[in-house]
């Protein structure tokens, strides 16, 4: 066992679950109407609760177990509730209980993003069932495929932090989703701005802070590529807040607060499939095409197709995650200040690899997701009525108020 690294990582578990808890509940918690702000609170802190259990029992197992003559796909059913492992059991130079523990966080803020596109109509009931299968028939199968040693990992495909495993399946999922469940009331053009900007970007904030865990984590060692992961990590969220407000202030000749933060989320998607292998360099150009792509998405998403998806997870997490999966071919390049291709592969070689598990893992979490989302609603409710949608889900779902003065 390595000392440095096995404290790195026990640092970054801790960090990606602060992404979470509160990190993302509470930069979605300020997005929402007043009357909600307890719902989404809730739903991201009960997935949490949800999803560790989910990952003991199976998730795990089916993401980083040996599937035998099935591993391309999946990895059986071995190490549920951590069958066979022990306190001297390793992964690589770190206990295998800490490795385990590293990627529950991924799996809990993984559906966690999905939070954001169904925001103020969807019933808690359903958020509940819908994540604990969500994780095990879509996100643990293409952990396994990424990082497991499934059949996109024997591509080649690079994703160091989840790209695609955790942005695209969330990003696409999310879509399917804000689209079955349709629109909330009023949308767009009547719907109540943010009720909290400040507690949106507090959110914010510990996102970029446990981001540093989530990419440099994903080294598993206290080396230089943790080193420069955190270092790239960094840059592409500042430019990604630099190219959404800069959009902002030539479009409208104000930059928001609200559009800066999602602006540094969305540098933060995109350079986390490519953070452990391209230079700074690659970082600002990453961060910079990911703020100005994100935000052209976000207004064609909601003016030009009228989808609600309520606070953007396809047109950020999906599309930036995309964007940094590709662009990563390109900027791994040592000519580029990259770490460098392997081995006898080309750009153009890699650059295939990565769209075929783009358009690979896109269709499986779409169509799962659907299915999933079908065979719940036959037996717990989907959308609430229109009377709690007006009356606020804090209320109507969990008999509590976020502020009392409403």
């Amino acid at each position: 066992m390595n000392g440095a690294d096995t404290a790195w990582i026990l640092t970054s578990t801790a960090l990606v679950l602060f992404m979470t808890l509160p990190g993302l509940a509470l930069f979605y918690a300020g997005l929402v109407r007043a009357q909600n702000v307890v719902s989404v609170l809730m739903n991201c802190f009960a997935i949490a609760c949800v999803i560790s259990v989910v990952w003991l029992v199976f998730a795990y197992s089916i993401a980083f177990g040996d599937g035998g003559s099935g591993n391309t796909i999946w990895g059986g059913l071995g190490k549920s509730f951590l069958s066979g492992v022990g306190v001297d059991t390793l992964s690589g130079g770190i206990p295998e209980s800490l490795f385990f523990s590293f990627q529950m966080t991924f799996a809990i803020i993984t559906p966690a993003l999905i939070v954001g596109a169904y925001v103020e109509r969807i019933s808690f009931q359903f958020v509940l069932v819908f994540s604990a299968l969500w994780v095990l028939l879509v996100y643990a199968p293409v952990v396994h495929w990424v990082w497991g040693g499934g059949f996109l990992a024997d591509q080649g495909v690079i994703d160091f932090a989840g790209g695609i495993v955790v942005h695209v399946t969330a990003g696409v999922s999310a879509l399917v989703l804000a689209i079955m469940l349709g629109r909330r009331r009023g949308f767009p053009n009547e719907l109540q701005p943010p009720h909290n900007p400040g507690m949106t970007m507090i959110g914010a904030a510990m996102l970029w802070v446990g981001w540093f865990g989530f990419n440099a984590g994903s080294a598993l060692a206290a080396d230089g590529t943790a080193g420069m992961a955190m270092t790239v990590t960094h840059i592409s969220a500042a430019c990604g807040a630099i190219a959404w407000s800069t959009c902002e202030l030539i479009l409208f000749r104000k930059a928001s607060l609200i559009g800066a933060v999602t602006g540094m989320v969305a540098g933060l998607a995109t350079i986390t499939p490519a953070s452990g292998s391209v230079g700074p360099v690659g970082g600002l150009v990453l961060g910079l095409a990911g703020g100005v792509l994100c935000y052209t998405v976000t207004q064609m998403i909601k003016q030009k197709f009228k989808i609600d998806d309520s606070l953007d997870v396809f047109a950020v997490h999906g599309i930036g995650g995309a964007l940094g999966t590709l662009l990563a071919a390109v900027f791994t390049a040592e000519s580029l200040g990259g770490a460098g291709l392997a081995e006898g592969v080309t750009m153009a070689d890699q650059l295939g690899v990565q769209a075929y598990g783009i358009v690979a893992v896109a269709i499986w979490a779409a169509v799962i997701t659907f299915v999933i989302a079908k065979v719940i609603s036959m037996f717990v409710q989907f959308r609430v009525s229109e009377e709690d949608e007006e009356q606020g889900l804090d209320l109507a779902m969990h008999g509590e108020r976020g502020y009392h003065n409403l």
